[in-house]
């Protein structure tokens, strides 16, 4: 649980920081003297700085036991015919049984998908996208990963719009790109995974086979949430890291390291994960980001070096004699060693691949457009090869 004193923090923390402006502020966080000054033409004829500040994300309910919750919430939607999304190793464990026992205590009509595949391709997509249409379902629950809550989103788009080609809303130049303007249905996710913050976004992820790529920070608690399943508070942080991360890049984006994973995940070999099912060959997702990450990192520190040492600081790096020029390597060599202490795998060479591969994912990399330009340094189709080129090896 979280403790008492924590939730008092974060309430000073908003109401310290909350906009001043006497339409949207929190006069509980100013003086009188301070909201009568507010209130002033004068005083707001040129403000003091600037308060405006936007952040898209959906309601985040977080808790031990809130999935518990779901029925009431179907209820409260008045859903009829609900459609549970998970995978087939999920319908076996504890978090897809909660979801079932909540929805049956409140007797919502539920019909259940279980045939998500983890990274999901456009083939298995439209599988979920016909399923939806047929069952006409009037809102979705997601219990599982990223990829589950990916289907399923892309399930709820499809199904309420029927005549819509599968490429329609996928970013171009791969897709059209199309803005979604017909209405959803309710979607609630309930993630069992912590990293992929899909829960929080609109963006669903696929490999896209014809292309053969991809489309569409909690130190403390890290290694004991890897290495110890029954420490709570850790595991519990870092759920919620990941679902503040979600909040993050779902606002500002993501860049090289996802735009290389896209391509390493669709041109993957014969790599099979321990965990994993053994149907079919896949790299996953926060692998496939991860593995370019020391390679990303050095060559973009040049592009943004404060908000490198910032990210390698609270990775806990010393960065109190560091070199602006250094920033790319800090960061890098930090999550190096994390990478090394969660026995992940050394390179894209234990993913399979060789270097003969490298022109076919700086292939499926360049029509990344939409995240590539995000990357605080401009890369040359040359700069992708030599970034796989540093990826084979890490240690």
């Amino acid at each position: 649980m979280i403790s008492k004193k924590r939730i008092i923090d974060l309430l000073r923390v908003i109401s310290s920081q909350s906009c001043k402006c006497p339409a949207h502020g929190n006069p509980g966080g100013t003086t009188m003297y301070e909201l009568r000054k507010a209130r002033s033409t004068v005083a707001n004829a040129i403000p003091a700085k600037e308060y405006a500040f936007e952040m898209a994300c959906s309601t985040v309910r977080y808790g031990v036991g809130v999935t518990k919750e779901l029925g009431m919430d179907m209820q409260n939607f008045n859903s009829k015919n609900v459609c549970l999304m998970t995978d087939s190793n999920l319908i076996n464990l504890p978090p897809f049984k909660t979801a079932m026992d909540s929805l049956t205590k409140y007797g919502i009509q539920t019909t259940v998908y279980d045939s998500v595949r983890v990274e999901p391709t456009e083939q298995s997509l439209k599988d979920s996208i016909e399923f939806a249409k047929r069952g006409q379902f009037d809102a979705f629950i997601a219990v599982g990963g990223g990829s589950v809550m990916d289907t399923c989103k892309a399930a709820n788009l499809y199904s309420s719009d029927p005549q819509a080609d599968l490429l329609d809303y996928v970013n171009p130049p791969i897709g059209k790109g199309k803005p979604i303007t017909v209405p959803l249905k309710p979607l609630i996710a309930v993630p069992t995974t912590s990293g992929t913050g899909s829960e929080t976004t609109g963006v669903s992820i696929f490999d896209y086979q014809p292309l053969k790529a991809k489309t569409g920070i909690a130190n403390r608690y890290f290694k004991r949430a890897v290495y110890n399943q029954d420490d709570l508070e850790a595991r519990s942080n870092m759920h919620l890291a990941s679902t503040m991360a979600g909040v993050g890049f779902g606002n500002a984006g993501v860049h090289l390291c996802h735009a290389l994973s896209y391509s390493i995940s669709g041109n993957v070999h014969n790599f099979q994960p321990e965990g994993y099912n053994k149907d079919h060959p896949i790299v996953p997702h926060g692998l496939s980001v991860v593995i370019s990450a020391p390679a990303v990192f050095s060559f973009t520190g040049s592009g943004c070096a404060e908000r490198h040492l910032e990210a390698a600081e609270l990775l806990g790096a010393d960065i109190n004699r560091a070199k602006k020029s250094d920033a790319g390597k800090i960061l890098s060599d930090v999550v190096k060693e994390y990478m090394q202490v969660m026995k992940i795998e050394n390179g894209l060479t234990e993913l399979g691949f060789t270097k003969e591969d490298i022109p076919n994912l700086v292939k499926g990399t360049l029509p990344q457009h939409r995240i590539t330009k995000l990357a605080p340094r401009e890369q040359s189709k040359e700069d992708l090869t030599q970034l796989f080129e540093n990826s084979f090896t890490i240690y």
